[in-house]
């Protein structure tokens, strides 16, 4: 792929993002912001739930601080745009997120992120809006998610100009890493060097003993090792609480210093572009021992005070919780609807559209489908079928049966995966996550249907996850790769390095352009999808959903448009089988979103013949 510039292909370079830019410098010749009674006092209650009345009062002055300056970075646009704003209109039927890392391709003379802006404009402009850039700094492990610096642009991807170039063309949306940082760090460098600033940065112990193997049974793990890490610092040995990996350490959010450092992040990230912020791993960040360490009340309190702040200074932002817990407690997330995050991750999706195919039946798919709903027309889910982790489990429990679920283990096995584990509160490792591509999971290794046979399955999974109340969020090198196969474990350095492989940049375009690959047909076929979603106003996030009475072969769910009211019928053949049904309907004609074509019910009975995999959304039509 040659290097793709703005002035080589003018007609790639179209404004996408509406929102305004922010100053490149604050601008403190205008009044300064003034924080409202009730703000004030909504921010007040969240720091006394925190650290008390008497340390909520004092910390409270910088936190103002804090949000005054990043109101002085806003262009007189921006301010504009901000005063006519809609939250019901935060999200729509248009938003569809890339989930990808800065680098999706090897071996390039290109700064990595200027590749991935050109590939999204060369094979998905105008069906994707918004990119998800998985963590983009400088890091030390888990590929990203061990920040070193939280205000810089890994080198190696790219530089903030690059940033900002893509943002140009697609909303952004940066990971806020808030409950731990890289044991490379500079605040825990001098954590270590014993400077005061920094002792209470991170929840330590002198002895081990300190956590009892009482505490350690309550304590709800997503990983087998140690929760707590041993260091040498200058004034002695250390055990300091790390609840991914010892070099993964957790922020200590009891010091109202580390609160106020990461809102300052938050809110620069905004300034940069983000117009999403994903909160990595907020389940875990307070601890209390004695508890599960997980979905505290101070927990949501943090997550609180960030959409108040937000709410104050960056209202189109939209906060997302990444909880990978059942969906409960997944879900709780979203507050009363207008106090905590604005969108939840949906991990029960994959792992149930998952068992749904390999079992070719709809029973679990639609009897969880027919009760999801959110609290408000301020909140929304975003559905993914896979992510760079994997396929998370837990999700799973309470929708799917243990039996199901250890099923989709042995054919994660059978089908040349690999399964990561946690440590339970029964102290044994039960399964956490699937570490499988989508495709691989869905027809196997070296699978003995036809190619067309399985891109028709793959796509169909795909398309459940574009029709649900909510947002699509797609694993970008899902698609682009699609059916990359991994069977040597022997190069990956972690389990989770299956769903990251990269291709040459030349090997990817060869893919996606030769009309005889698969991989092209893929493509195709799945920007016909997003293109038909993102044109229907029944795809709105707040747009009703129903689910439709039919052979648990079929998952059939019913959209409606908000402003007409009229139904959008969206049928899947979750089978290899061609199939036959009806349903009773008081429209004649249908047409088909996805070809066009044209369905005519006779006496109130519409009659539908899928094929293998078939997929049909059809709308009411004119005679």
């Amino acid at each position: 792929m040659s290097s793709l510039s703005e002035a080589e292909l003018p007609f790639l370079s179209y404004p996408v993002n509406p929102r305004a830019e922010y100053l490149q410098h604050p601008d403190y010749a205008r009044p300064r912001l003034e924080i409202g009674r009730d703000r004030k006092a909504q921010l007040l209650r969240m720091l006394e739930i925190l650290y008390g009345p008497g340390l909520a009062a004092s910390t409270y002055p910088e936190l103002e601080r804090i949000l005054q300056v990043h109101h002085a970075y806003k262009s007189p646009a921006l301010v504009a745009q901000e005063a006519g704003f809609d939250p019901r209109e935060r999200l729509t039927e248009r938003d569809v997120i890339a989930i990808t890392y800065g680098e999706i391709v090897s071996k390039s003379h290109r700064p990595p992120l200027e590749i991935l802006h050109d590939i999204l404009l060369l094979f998905l402009r105008g069906v994707i809006n918004t990119v998800h850039i998985l963590p983009f700094f400088p890091y030390s492990s888990d590929r990203g998610f061990s920040v070193i610096d939280y205000k810089q642009v890994d080198p190696r991807l790219g530089t903030w100009r690059e940033i900002r170039s893509m943002h140009r063309n697609f909303r952004l949306m940066f990971d806020g890493v808030v409950n731990h940082i890289s044991a490379e760090s500079e605040w825990f460098r001098e954590f270590l060097n014993g400077n005061p600033d920094y002792a209470d940065f991170f929840r330590s112990f002198e002895t081990r003993d300190r956590l009892s193997s009482e505490h350690l049974k309550l304590i709800m793990r997503p990983r087998v090792s140690d929760v707590l890490t041993k260091y040498d610092t200058l004034n002695g040995t250390r055990w300091v609480w790390t609840t991914f990996s010892p070099d993964q350490i957790d922020l200590n959010y009891r010091n109202p210093q580390v609160l106020l450092r990461m809102l300052d992040v938050l809110l620069f990230y905004v300034r940069k572009g983000a117009d999403l912020i994903r909160l990595d791993a907020a389940t875990y960040l307070w601890e209390e021992l004695g508890t599960t360490c997980a979905h505290l009340e101070q927990t949501h309190a943090i997550i609180r005070l960030f959409r108040a702040a937000f709410d104050e200074v960056a209202p189109h932002t939209v906060l997302i919780t990444e909880t990978n817990v059942p969906q409960e407690d997944n879900f709780s997330y979203f507050g009363d609807g207008t106090n905590e995050a604005h969108m939840v991750y949906n991990f029960s999706l994959p792992p149930v559209v998952l068992h749904t195919f390999l079992a070719g039946d709809c029973t679990r798919l639609n009897r969880w489908a027919a009760n999801l709903e959110t609290p408000g027309d301020q909140t929304t889910i975003l559905h993914m079928l896979d992510t760079h982790d994997g396929i998370g489990l837990l999700g799973g429990r309470g929708v799917l049966s243990d039996r199901e679920i250890d099923n989709l283990v042995q054919t994660t096995i059978a089908h040349g995966g690999l399964v990561g584990y946690r440590t339970d509160r029964q102290g044994r490792q039960s399964p956490y996550e699937l570490n499988i591509p989508w495709y691989q999971a869905l027809n196997g290794f070296d699978p003995v249907d036809p190619i067309p046979l399985q891109v028709a399955r793959y796509l169909a999974s795909r398309s459940i996850a574009l029709v649900l109340q909510g947002v699509p969020g797609i694993y970008l090198p899902a698609i682009v790769g699609s059916l990359d196969r991994v069977t040597d474990h022997s190069q990956l350095d972690e389990p989770r390095s299956i769903n990251r492989t990269l291709v040459t940049e030349e090997r990817l375009f060869e893919r996606l352009t030769n009309p005889e690959s698969a991989y092209h047909e893929v493509m195709v076929r799945f920007r016909d999808m997003l293109s038909a979603r993102i044109s229907h106003r029944a795809f709105h996030p707040n747009a009703p959903q129903r689910v439709i009475e039919s052979p648990p072969t079929v998952f059939a769910l019913e959209r409606i448009h908000p402003d007409t009211h009229a139904p959008v019928w969206c049928f899947t053949n979750v089978t290899a089988a061609a199939l036959c049904f009806s349903l009773e309907t008081s429209y004649t004609l249908w047409r088909d979103l996805l070809s066009a074509r044209f369905f005519r019910a006779q006496n109130g009975v519409l009659r539908l013949s899928l094929e293998p995999y078939e997929v049909l959304w059809l709308e009411p039509a004119r005679d």
